[in-house]
């Protein structure tokens, strides 16, 4: 993580507790992380398409909840990395447990008749979400999110596992791509908080368009926003086949990866 030396802009003294490797205010007076902000983008409009596609499916409202989820977490991301403000860091951090929460939701209710609850299941996510809500607000300690997050991810991994290998294993491409690009994300994370120094002195000896693409966080924002992309797909997919629809993932533009299906046809 960065210093707190970096220069001041547009929103002010930094009141966040947490300031990330990307030189504040080094690309424009109104952004102070620029590349960090703009890289959200891929959180923000994709699922707002996938949302409205899901609408007009008539798919199980927790579909589109994830889609919409999602985007808020890109959204406060993007408010986050723009003002490095306290309150807009928690619209950034407190939206990634909640929208885990619906993916978990997703992934353990794949299985079931269409449109049920689970109100068990609800009820634990829901206070697992007040509990982390409540204690952060307090603490103010990003290691305990961190953790709690990381908690949530690993269910949905593990979850993710038990389906590709004992339930539909022709999915094991779909799902182990959306993991590797998450932790692909992950490792870049690491690497910009450890070695953020180096990365800085590198940075001031190439020129600007080789040292954008050190920015190791924006880099985060874009692989962990395509692996969450990608799991929702992977958990629509599981999802739709077991209500017996035919699911096929296509590429719009040849480029970017959606789900198209129709259900069975009734002899």
């Amino acid at each position: 993580m960065a210093p707190a030396a970096d220069r001041e802009g547009y929103w002010g003294p930094t009141t966040s507790t947490l300031d990330w490797c990307e030189e504040n205010y080094s690309v424009t007076w109104y952004i102070a992380e620029f590349w960090n902000t703009v890289s959200n983008l891929i959180m923000i409009i994709p699922p707002m398409f996938g949302a409205v596609q899901s609408v007009r499916d008539g798919l199980e409202k927790r579909y589109i909840a994830s889609y919409l989820a999602l985007t808020v977490v890109g959204m406060g991301s993007w408010c986050f990395h723009m003002t490095l403000k306290y309150e807009m860091q928690l619209l950034d951090e407190l939206p990634m447990i909640y929208s885990c929460c619906i993916f978990v939701y997703c992934m353990f209710e794949c299985f079931k008749i269409k449109n049920s609850v689970n109100y068990h299941l609800l009820f634990t996510l829901v206070l697992f979400s007040l509990i982390v809500t409540t204690v952060y607000l307090k603490v103010k300690e990003p290691i305990f999110h961190q953790v709690m997050y990381g908690m949530l991810v690993f269910t949905l991994v593990l979850r993710s596992i038990y389906i590709v290998t004992w339930v539909y294993p022709w999915l094991r491409g779909l799902g182990y791509t959306s993991l590797g690009i998450f932790l692909l994300g992950f490792l870049f994370w690491n690497i910009d908080n450890i070695f953020c120094e180096s990365l800085r002195n590198f940075r001031k000896k190439v020129p600007p368009i080789i040292g954008i693409t050190t920015q190791f966080h924006a880099w985060w924002h874009i692989l962990t926003g395509l692996g969450s992309y990608l799991h929702i797909l992977f958990s629509l997919y599981t999802r739709t086949l077991y209500l017996r629809y035919r699911p096929k993932v296509k590429f719009l533009f040849g480029i970017w990866p959606m789900i198209l299906f129709e259900p069975l046809r009734k002899h």
